[in-house]
């Protein structure tokens, strides 16, 4: 793998690696990706208000996120298709994330099944993301297998009642690559309009919360629902007995000018009030917007591209290095914050 400074390096090295069509679905946003752009915006422009005379020569990442004990309150982020990205694809992931003592978050939409990867590094914490599609017998499938094989959460993605649209995957028209496949929707047709088979399964424009039910009867796993950007439905959210709310606007490909996830996360922190987890993702690319982002109210914070970038530049030891990196910047933001552990990060040491 090419040597990297930081995470805003890896992008061009992949770009450089990947297949153009790979490398635009990876990076692509919606529409004139004002959101994907904005995500990142929006960590940059807050200031952080150190605190000085502090012995930080000691300092404690460690945290519990549903029952699960983690090196430090970063996760991965879903992801689609890493076999696009590198050979050994979802398995080289999951074992960076073991080594790294992190949680994974395996994508429905995987290219290795998802017993393979819990195989991959068992006793590892991992998530399995799950659509509600309309094949309601797929979806209670994929919940039992992940119940299974060990996945301790479902994190159910409520902003895809349709696709947003990815202009990077229309110029030119983006297909799977040969020798890969969504391994779990094998042998889908395409949908009436002739569009993307996966696509046409995992968009449900009718789910309502009147769904949320059904879908916590499927397991006893906790459900966490992903893509939540406003104060009023986090807050339902809980009070519908979710058990985790994760801020997110996928990464900028659905809703163009959706607010950035930074943006979002304070007045959801307010309104959830401690009472679930709240993970947030969306341009995370440096240690400094981690501790931002816990300051704000996010007891995990979840990167994804850049994961895809490190798997594509030198597979599970790429994703190693990029999940290093991130925790060496997160511990050296803290000492240099005047904070020796998470619970001393609080909202004073954010100025927008």
């Amino acid at each position: 793998m090419s040597s990297f400074l930081n995470l805003e390096e890896l992008e061009a090295l992949a770009r450089e690696r990947l297949e153009p069509g790979v490398f635009g679905y990876y990076a692509g946003g919606a529409d004139d990706e004002v959101t994907l752009r904005g995500n990142r915006e929006a960590f940059r422009r807050l200031r952080l208000l150190y605190r000085v005379l502090v012995d930080v020569s000691e300092r404690d990442l460690t945290t519990a996120l549903l029952g699960s004990h983690l090196s430090a309150p970063l996760i991965l982020a879903p992801t689609a298709l890493h076999r696009m990205a590198h050979p050994n694809g979802e398995l080289a992931t999951a074992r960076a994330a073991a080594r790294s003592g992190l949680l994974m978050t395996l994508s429905s939409i995987t290219s290795v099944g998802l017993q393979d990867v819990a195989a991959s590094a068992p006793g590892a914490p991992r998530w399995f993301q799950l659509y509600h599609m309309k094949d309601r017998g797929l979806t209670a499938e994929l919940v039992r297998q992940a119940a299974a094989a060990g996945y301790r959460a479902l994190v159910l993605t409520v902003d895809t009642p349709y696709l947003g649209r990815r202009e990077r995957d229309l110029r030119p028209l983006f297909a799977i690559p040969e020798g890969v496949q969504a391994v779990h929707f094998h042998g889908a047709e395409p949908g009436p309009d002739g569009g993307s088979p996966i696509a046409h399964l995992i968009c449900q424009p009718s789910l309502s919360w009147k769904d949320l039910d059904a879908i916590r009867a499927l397991s006893s796993l906790p459900v966490l629902v992903k893509g939540i950007v406003r104060a009023d439905d986090a807050r339902r959210a809980v009070e519908e007995g979710i058990d985790g709310v994760w801020v997110s606007n996928h990464g900028g490909r659905q809703l163009d000018t959706a607010i950035p996830t930074a943006e979002a996360l304070p007045a959801i922190a307010d309104a959830v009030g401690g009472r679930v987890p709240i993970v947030v993702d969306g341009g995370v690319r440096r240690g400094t917007d981690v501790l931002k982002a816990l300051a704000m109210g996010a007891n995990a914070v979840a990167i994804g591209r850049p994961v895809l970038w490190g798997l594509a530049l030198g597979g599970e030891e790429g994703v190693h290095a990029v999940l290093t990196r991130v925790l060496e910047e997160l511990s050296l933001a803290m000492a240099l914050a005047g904070c020796r552990a998470l619970a001393e990060i609080d909202r004073s040491l954010v100025s927008s």
